[in-house]
């Protein structure tokens, strides 16, 4: 006899999966400091270092998007336990800057495989406005892991408690979603004219699909670079990067959450138009400001990124709809793979500053402060193009009823 597929342990495991991505990310930007000093790091190689996270997470959700209809995400999520149990276990041992590129190479895949397996199992045990529903409750437990691990490191460093023991905090929530997943039945992945891999890669090659994947590119590095190196460009802004980081994370959370009427009134293209301005807003905001006001800038930064992911998702979904799961894996798979892209950029930004401020005599605070500043300044040039792309595609998609999603 089969058994019943118990939703709720199934969805409450996606969820714990989720967070200890989230986790994964902020935990790593609270202690990358820490790294450079213990292992005399220049910024270029912890831009690297965290390369390999947003690297490993496209090859495993890509691969995952492949085989999701013929092994399973039972199998897929055993993939992505194994993965983040090495990397949490290969950074705490590492022994140097090799180590740390292989063990953050681990957690991305883990993290990728985690994509992969959830959102189309989410989307077979649910459908219609219940589906919309818990994959959009789903996609709040990123940003909610964030800020747990925001505000977990900012604690375990105040009590001057070592990255090591940081980075063990990754294995509770990863622990918990295998416990939750040990056992149960997986919803058998549903076959229709969607799955057929040629049909997926037809509906990639289109100009809409291509266009989308350029725009992902950018929403993903506008929303990921600030972030990832918000304790070394903030440290001496005189406002607390990971308070920032809790801050800016915390209102996307409850942002997503509440996604639904925005998207309903905005559109998704409106959306996207309006969140690259407020994330343009946000970043030139930061690289101004001094203090407390740098809290009122994460705030429209917030704003600005909140539905960048889950719209670009939404929108492969419905408006290049046989693309499939394929499709949707491989766009979320772009998205990490130019943030990893750009990470080393964002850091030979900051090598190159130092130097330049070094140079007008400046030291201390101040040389890190202004070494911030023009960084950030340089990131806003990624939300900037981007509102001449969401401007294209607000009018290119005007009148145009997105097609119905097509079943996973």
């Amino acid at each position: 006899m089969t058994q019943a597929i118990n939703r709720t342990a199934l969805f409450n495991g996606s969820c714990f999966a989720l967070i200890t991505t989230g986790l994964s990310f902020s935990i790593r930007a609270g202690i990358l400091s820490q790294l450079g000093a213990e292992f005399d790091l220049t910024g270029e190689q912890l831009g690297y270092i965290n390369s390999m996270w947003f690297f490993g997470f496209p090859i495993s959700m890509v691969i995952g998007g492949l085989f999701y209809h013929s092994i399973g995400p039972k199998n897929i999520m055993r993939i992505a336990f194994v993965a983040h149990t090495l990397g949490v276990l290969l950074t705490i041992f590492a022994g140097g800057y090799t180590g740390l590129l292989i063990s953050m190479l681990c957690i991305g895949l883990g993290t990728g495989c985690t994509e992969a397996a959830c959102n189309p199992m989410i989307a077979d045990m649910y459908s219609g406005d219940k589906m919309n529903k818990m994959l959009n409750r789903f996609h709040m437990w990123f940003p909610g892991g964030i800020v747990l691990g925001s505000l977990i490191s900012k604690f375990m460093t105040s009590m001057d408690l070592g990255w090591q023991a940081q980075m063990g905090v990754i294995m509770v929530p990863a622990i918990t979603y295998a416990v939750l997943f040990a056992g149960k039945t997986f919803p058998e992945p549903q076959s229709n004219e969607a799955t057929s891999l040629s049909s997926n890669l037809k509906a990639m090659f289109s100009p809409l699909y291509i266009f989308l994947i350029i725009c992902m590119a950018l929403t993903a590095i506008s929303e990921f670079g600030p972030g990832q190196w918000v304790e070394v460009i903030l440290g001496s802004s005189g406002a607390d990067p990971m308070i920032i980081l809790a801050l800016t994370a915390g209102l996307v959370t409850v942002l997503r959450f509440f996604a639904g009427p925005v998207v309903s009134t905005l559109g998704q293209t409106g959306v996207l138009l309006f969140g690259a301005i407020f994330a343009a807003i946000g970043i030139y905001l930061f690289s101004v400001v001094e203090g407390p006001v740098a809290y009122l800038a994460a705030i429209i930064y917030a704003l600005g990124y909140a539905y960048f992911w889950p719209v670009m998702v939404g929108a492969v979904a419905q408006r290049v709809p046989l693309s499939s799961a394929l499709g949707m894996s491989v766009i979320g798979a772009v998205g990490m793979f130019s943030s990893g892209i750009f990470q080393p950029i964002i850091g030979s930004w900051i090598d190159n500053s130092t130097i330049e401020n070094t140079a007008k005599g400046l030291s201390g605070e101040a040389l890190q402060l202004a070494t911030g500043q023009d960084t950030l300044q340089k990131m806003m040039l990624f939300p900037i193009i981007l509102i001449v792309l969401f401007t294209i595609f607000y009018f290119w998609q005007k009148g145009k009823k997105p097609a119905a999603a097509a079943a996973h």
